[in-house]
């Protein structure tokens, strides 16, 4: 296992502080890794900046060839990188081929897609400068910094990483200290399609090396996490004045319709809220049912959660905890519902165990408990019955998080759709805007903001660059101290030809007299 090097004498292995990687089914150590400094970090970035303008000089072309070798080559290798994910999340093989497979159809996309997106492209000049050739066109900002999380620790950052190297970017990462052999077996895979340039390199360490990076003088920094991390990557990044795209918290809701198909949001829920152990930032945390088909609803998805359990067992669907301390949160939201009235349909305070955490419903939770406005991140979900999905669409956006949504409904998705305050919305299926790459993925509010995915999130790591040509010697030449009286007169005359049409001013309605004798004013007309 390869780590990134610094351009400064290395401190001999003994001096230089590791930490281990843990397997959190069972305790294991899988890896030792590097502690990087604040040197260190400097050093990688300095090695980046090295190779940004070879990067960005190969253009889309030369680009794309990279990507597509480094796309075959984690194909080629996907049982070996996905072992890797299950050993430093616990989540199951195929959850860890799942999220792998979205990734490789990701950079699929941002590398064959980059020059449609960024190229330069004509644009009108208006007719005021009719005689100037305009363009645009988006160019890489230099060196993008990634900080990943460890709950989806391939597919999560690979929208940044994928992106902002399609764009012509190099980049530098420094995945969680829980998942740091993702990271470093994906650096290590692009080196060996270009071994003479760092692309890709790795840093790893704890808050101090993330802090590190957001203070080395990148171009960009994307980060992915928690809301109260972000708020604290943004202070250390606007010290440098540098922008940030930040992928921050959850606590996306569910409606369901009085005319949904009841077996199919059942499953979804389930899905959306069980999956990976409930850690999925955009995963089901809420829903919100018609009361006409809220009691059959939860005996739908009452049956569906007793039909998952947590375990390392053949037959378990979901893997552990990944971060030990997540525990304390998951148990302390289902004794707050508990405690003020709620409900467990299924599981409930025993569900929380030492490791894993057992799929649990939780009904007739009051709306300002934990369990409702916090980020639970683990494999619960609470439900409510509203009397319409007009209440539903209020209490979704009462919180102070905007990530993802889902609605299943017949007739009104589209409607309920645009009225939710989040990001992204799922009509009848949950989570499916996260791998469609043509769509942006990003949120409001405590949630954050910019995007990754889709032509968006090839534009988040370039700069637009505006051009303008003269193509002939201009009839009315406005930028100029010889631009006579007459002249402006010609002006004036033709803006109120293109602009000042007297159609376009509405009419004022007439007031009645007692409304208009009230204010102290006289009639008119």
């Amino acid at each position: 296992m390869t780590t990134t090097t610094t351009t400064a004498p290395a401190p001999d292995a003994a001096e230089r502080a590791t930490f281990e990687s843990i397997d959190p089914a069972t305790g294991d150590v899988v890896g030792v890794h590097p502690v990087h400094d604040e040197t260190d970090v400097r050093a990688a970035v300095a090695r980046a900046r090295a190779s940004a303008d070879w990067w960005a000089g190969l253009g889309f072309d030369g680009r794309r060839e990279v990507l597509t070798q480094w796309r075959g080559v984690i194909t080629r290798r996907l049982a070996q990188l996905c072992d890797v994910v299950h050993q430093e999340t616990g989540k199951p093989h195929g959850d860890a081929q799942l999220e792998c497979a979205l990734a490789i159809d990701h950079l699929a996309w941002a590398g064959s897609h980059a020059e449609k997106v960024l190229g330069r492209r004509r644009v009108s000049p208006g007719l005021l400068l009719a005689n100037q050739a305009a363009s645009v066109e988006y160019l890489p900002l230099g060196v993008v910094g990634v900080i990943g999380p460890w709950n989806y620790p391939v597919f999560t950052p690979m929208g940044s990483i994928a992106y902002a190297l399609a764009a012509g970017n190099t980049v530098v990462f420094k995945p969680s200290e829980l998942t740091p052999g993702v990271g470093t077996w994906l650096a290590d895979s692009l080196r060996e399609v270009v071994p003479d340039h760092d692309l890709l390199q790795v840093v790893t360490g704890y808050g101090e090396t993330g802090a590190a990076l957001c203070r080395a003088g990148v171009d960009k920094l994307a980060f992915t996490g928690s809301t109260a991390t972000g708020k604290r990557v943004m202070a250390a990044c606007a010290e440098t004045l540098t922008p940030v795209v930040i992928e921050a918290g959850g606590k996306d809701a569910l409606l369901v319709d009085e005319d949904a198909d009841l077996d199919a949001a059942a499953e979804a829920a389930a899905w959306g809220a069980f999956a990976n152990a409930g850690q999925t930032c955009a995963g089901v945390e809420r829903v919100y049912v018609h009361e006409r088909v809220h009691d059959r609803f939860v005996e739908l998805l009452a049956e569906r959660a007793r039909g998952v359990h947590a375990g390392t067992d053949v037959e378990a669907k979901i893997g552990p905890m990944t971060m030990p301390g997540q525990l304390d949160v998951v148990r302390r939201h289902v004794d707050d519902a508990l405690a003020r009235g709620g409900r467990a349909v299924v599981g409930g305070a025993e569900a929380v165990g030492d490791r894993f955490v057992q799929p649990t419903v939780l009904v007739d939770v009051p709306e300002d408990s934990e369990a409702v406005t916090e980020e639970t991140f683990g494999p619960t979900v609470t439900v409510r019955k509203v009397r319409d999905m007009d209440e539903a669409v209020e209490l979704t956006n009462a919180g102070k998080y905007g990530l993802g949504s889902a609605i299943f409904t017949a007739k009104r998705g589209d409607d309920l759709a645009r009225r939710l305050r989040t990001g992204m919305t799922s009509i009848n299926s949950v989570i499916s805007f996260a791998g469609v790459p043509t769509l942006p993925f990003g949120g409001v509010g405590d949630s954050g903001f910019g995007r990754i995915h889709g032509p968006d999130g090839l534009r988040e790591f370039t700069y637009a660059k505006a051009v303008t040509r003269t193509r002939f010697k201009a009839p009315l030449n406005l930028t100029t101290f010889e631009r006579t009286p007459e002249q402006d007169t010609m002006v004036a005359t033709l803006l109120l030809a293109l602009h000042g049409r007297a159609t376009q001013l509405p009419k004022l309605p007439r007031r009645p007299v007692e409304t208009i004798r009230g204010l102290g004013g006289r009639r008119r007309g």
